[in-house]
């Protein structure tokens, strides 16, 4: 057996090792090692954020805009960021984000809804769908991406909605203000679109919710608020063969008034997820079978935003003092970002101009002609000569 393994080896040559493999220097196996060991981090992170945290779930969306299906934990000040690449935009810096995939140049979606939900970390989707753990949830708003729209398709009639029922914060722009003209917009309002025919009080069971408690007037006010929309955009489904994209952006809080009156633990908070659940689905089918399936439509849920959110907003009700007059939609005056830097290079330039105007003028006007001009000189040099 020795002799037939010396023999073996003496055949193979002797720079050749049957049977061993090379080992590998410390060096070498350093950055596999650091790869394995921050994937694994990123892993538990996203899988603690889910569990613990809040989430952004995309209901639907087009096939040509890819969501990757890994727990890729999102900050939620980066959300409009994510919203306008989703449209096509570009952003300012770049959304250090693994969760969307490159997408297509040549299509874009025709809508995006972003539907924010206060008062629970997630809903209990189907699990066909993307959803992915959000840190830092911050308010935010979308107006970025509405001046995007506004500036990208100044002539063009975009649909801009940006609502939030239980703050009478609205804001409309474009063919919204001749769209959902009539959409209820105050509180005062809602309730008087839930006593009519075909409200939610009537079509949905509501079981333990009453009509008769404040907390839950707000929440199915704000569910009445979603299925008004949808049966808008159902009526009005020309929306869609514009060429400029729609923007939609609803901020629901009824269910953080659930919660605060009932609790966790009550029937009515799970009557609540159960009917917002259903809300939210059929929103999402409808806005994206008017839109031919060209829509992303994007639910936001927290428990609380750490900064309460305070912004400005137009309604439709104060529409009569136009700040653009030139404009039949009240849209404001074109900003250029560049405003900055263009007001600076005017304002310094005038400075250099004045004081170069106001040196030359002193100059000139303390020279003397038989020493400091040249024209004089020649003169005087010429009648010399003659």
């Amino acid at each position: 057996m020795l002799l037939r393994h010396d023999a073996r080896r003496h055949a193979a040559g002797p720079g050749h090792v049957t049977g061993v493999a090379r080992k590998r220097s410390p060096s070498e196996n350093r950055p596999e090692m650091n790869r394995i060991i921050m994937n694994a981090v990123f892993a538990l992170i996203g899988l603690l954020s889910g569990v613990l945290g809040d989430s952004l779930t995309v209901l639907r969306s087009p096939q040509y805009v890819t969501f990757r299906d890994e727990q890729w934990p999102i900050s939620g000040e980066k959300i409009p960021d994510l919203v306008a690449l989703t449209m096509g935009f570009s952003v300012r810096e770049d959304l250090d984000w693994p969760g969307l995939a490159a997408g297509s140049l040549f299509q874009r979606p025709r809508a995006n809804a972003l539907i924010v939900v206060r008062g629970i970390d997630s809903l209990d989707f189907p699990k066909n769908v993307s959803s992915y753990p959000l840190e830092n949830p911050v308010p935010f708003t979308l107006d970025s991406v509405a001046n995007t729209i506004h500036t990208l398709f100044a002539d063009s009639t975009p649909v801009v909605l940006q609502l939030a029922p239980s703050e009478e914060r609205l804001y409309m722009m474009g063919m919204a203000n001749t769209v959902f003209e009539d959409l209820p917009v105050t509180l005062q309002q809602i309730r008087g679109r839930l006593s009519q025919d075909g409200s939610v009080l009537t079509s949905l069971p509501l079981v333990s919710l009453s009509r008769n408690n404040e907390a839950d007037l707000l929440f199915l006010s704000e569910v009445q608020v979603l299925y008004d929309i949808s049966a808008l955009l159902q009526k009005h489904k020309h929306l869609a063969k514009d060429p400029a994209p729609d923007l939609y952006s609803l901020e629901l809080a009824g269910l953080e008034e659930i919660v605060r009156r009932y609790g966790t633990d009550s029937p009515q908070y799970t009557d609540a997820i159960r009917i917002l659940t259903i809300a939210l689905q059929k929103f999402a089918d409808d806005v994206s079978s008017v839109y031919g399936n060209n829509a992303v439509v994007e639910v936001v849920t927290v428990k609380t935003f750490e900064v309460p959110l305070t912004r400005k907003s137009r309604s439709i009700l104060e529409s009569k003092q136009m700040s653009n007059p030139g404009s039949p939609y009240n849209l404001a005056y074109k900003y250029n970002f560049d405003y900055a830097v263009i007001f600076n290079i005017v304002l310094w330039l005038m400075i250099v101009l004045a004081l170069a105007v106001i040196a030359i003028s002193y100059n000139l006007w303390n020279m003397d002609p038989g020493y400091d001009s040249i024209i004089y000189r020649m003169t005087n040099q010429k009648i010399r000569l003659d």
